[in-house]
């Protein structure tokens, strides 16, 4: 089967490129609010942001914390938005994303992403389905420094839980997906027992990615091919075209297209476009595909 895919080097708040209703899945991991490591992008994506930082250094407010933190998912919440204009009726948005814990201003605290977008994506009229938590193994709490443990060692009550979850958002637009009864393409994308029993749970354990590169690829936090491969496979048929606003190092292009899905990735950092391409291009090989790649 030739599959097709678009890596689009542009703003995924604005996809002049895809028509309304032409995308059946949405998989994306964007940059976390409140993650240090993101810091820098959301400030350049959004000049407000860094204003705000700048402000939090001179007046040390609680509320200009509270500002930082919305402008952040004001950001991602024109991606949310204009995911629902192009997702066909019954398609499914999978967001993975992780909470944030941060000493801002003197103050450690919780930032609930997933409770954010789960919110804003409501608003949009997204229906809201059963969420996914992977678990990764690797994470475990030490003592004095030496892993995620926070707070007074052994002593109550004033340690905190570790943050070991990320969760994968699961939305849909409209009704239920329709399809001609026995639909070839469908039963061709059928999934076996084992694999539904498994991937239908509640909590994923898998390791995540690790990034042994550069700082620019490990800043791109890329999920594991398995949890792209998985939810892939669930929310989709052969053929269909499935869309990531965050492309980041190409790995829902590449598991799309050794599925014989087609795919359309935005990124904005035209410095990973190597690392898309070596990662497509090492997939590619002896499969009947067509990369484009398109920048603005």
């Amino acid at each position: 089967m030739l599959t097709q895919h678009k890596i689009i080097l542009g703003n995924s708040q604005q996809m002049p490129e895809l028509q309304d209703g032409g995308v059946q899945l949405m998989v994306t991991s964007p940059p976390y609010p409140m993650i240090k490591m993101w810091d820098a992008l959301f400030g350049k994506a959004d000049p407000k942001i860094a204003q705000l930082w700048q402000k939090l250094n001179a007046d040390c407010q609680e509320e200009t914390v509270t500002q930082i933190y919305d402008a952040m998912h004001d950001y991602l919440a024109k991606v949310w938005q204009e995911t629902y204009r192009v997702l066909a009726d019954g398609g499914i948005a999978c967001i993975n994303i992780g909470d944030a814990t941060r000493t801002v201003n003197g103050k450690f605290k919780l930032f609930p992403n997933h409770a954010r977008i789960t919110e804003i994506c409501e608003k949009i009229g997204f229906t809201t389905l059963p969420y996914i938590l992977w678990k990764k193994p690797t994470t475990k709490p030490k003592y004095k420094g030496k892993g995620a443990f926070l707070g007074s060692g052994f002593l109550p009550p004033n340690a905190y839980v570790t943050l070991d979850c990320e969760f994968i958002l699961i939305f849909r637009k409209g009704s239920l997906r329709k399809f001609q009864p026995h639909d070839q393409t469908r039963y061709d994308s059928a999934f076996t027992k084992p694999q539904r029993d498994e991937w239908f749970s509640q909590i994923w354990a898998l390791n995540g990615t690790r990034q042994t590169t550069s700082e620019l690829e490990r800043r791109t936090a890329a999920y594991p091919d398995e949890i792209a491969n998985r939810l892939i496979k669930m929310f989709s048929i052969k053929s269909d075209i499935v869309l990531d606003p965050f492309l980041g190092s190409g790995t829902t292009a590449k598991v799309a297209m050794q599925n014989e899905r087609n795919s359309i990735g935005y990124e904005t950092d035209q410095n990973l476009l190597p690392i898309i391409s070596k990662k497509i291009g090492n997939s590619k090989a002896n499969m009947a595909t067509d990369v484009q790649i398109i920048k603005r």
